[in-house]
């Protein structure tokens, strides 16, 4: 029977995360150093990775460098945004596209960060994923032999844990990288923040070469990123609790994400809900024009 036939032990399995996020432990990183110690270890973030993914898989890599294991960071789809792409200059980071990869074997190691096995946004790598760290919530249990998934800001927040908790030296291009993915996963603080990411924005501040991440505010973004948050304003009606805006033109999957994150505090302001919101969002393609884009972004009513 296969694992994920066996329902009885993806119960077991969800009970004893949720225990662990309520009681708030905290994953030992030395105990996922002992996992990947002599293996060949990739670090797969999500596809069209954004800067969070970007900063935490940078991160890590330095992490378990110093604590002398080699890893190499991946991914599927393209760095297609100007700001991700300015932070693999900037910061000195080297991502290879799973094209990239045609050595990888299914005995290799992948830790999954700022993802989560069998999420649709996540290629099956040909790898064994037997870690994954990660900030979102969970949707399918899968049996890592290292779990951390936190419900913070930033995924960056917990990769700079890892350095503060065990004092791992941190260089200061790594340290102004996952600054620059804390503060644009919570919005400069705006969105999702908890205590985690405000301590760890503090623990990086005095370690980080902070004209790294001055630099990342200047020219990142494109006329056709201008063109597309142009056209979903325009385009956007809201029905009930949904809002859906139309972009008429090929759009990056990952620009498509933020210009819903962009959104939505204004869908928040407008809608007639008296309770909290909880965003969701989905991307698809349109039915008619193949090179276009819908955006649909629910609110709860009740």
């Amino acid at each position: 029977m296969s694992f994920f036939d066996d329902h009885e032990l993806q119960r077991k399995l969800l009970q004893a995360s949720s225990h662990r996020l309520e009681k708030g432990a905290f994953m030992n990183p030395f105990e996922l150093i002992d996992i990947l110690r002599n293996h060949t270890v990739y670090i797969q973030t999500h596809n069209f990775p954004d800067p969070d993914a970007i900063s935490s898989a940078f991160g890590l890599q330095q992490f378990l460098d110093y604590h002398g294991i080699c890893a190499t960071v991946c991914y599927d789809g393209k760095v297609d945004r100007l700001s991700s792409k300015k932070m693999l200059d900037t910061f000195g980071i080297t991502m290879y596209s799973k094209n990239e990869l045609p050595d990888m074997t299914e005995n290799d190691y992948i830790v999954l960060v700022d993802s989560q096995k069998l999420n649709s946004n996540v290629t099956d790598f040909i790898g064994d994923e037997v870690a994954c760290i990660d900030h979102h919530p969970i949707f399918f249990q899968y049996p890592y032999l290292y779990q951390d998934i936190q419900k913070v800001g930033a995924c960056a927040s917990i990769i700079a844990s890892y350095y503060q908790r065990t004092n791992t030296p941190i260089l200061p291009n790594c340290a102004a990288a996952l600054a620059y993915g804390i503060k644009m996963d919570t919005a400069d603080f705006n969105r999702g923040t908890t205590l985690l990411d405000t301590e760890m924005l503090s623990f990086l501040f005095s370690r980080a070469d902070w004209g790294l991440v001055t630099h990342m505010y200047t020219n990142t973004m494109e006329f056709d990123d201008l063109r597309a948050y142009g056209a979903a304003i325009q385009n956007i009606q809201i029905f009930g609790g949904t809002g859906f805006a139309y972009i008429p033109f090929d759009c990056a999957t990952a620009l498509i994400a933020i210009i819903s994150d962009f959104i939505y505090p204004w869908m928040w302001w407008t809608s007639l809900s008296s309770t909290p919101c909880r965003k969701t969002a989905s991307v698809s393609p349109s039915a008619v024009n193949r090179t276009a884009s819908t955006l649909e972004i629910s609110l709860p009513m009740s």
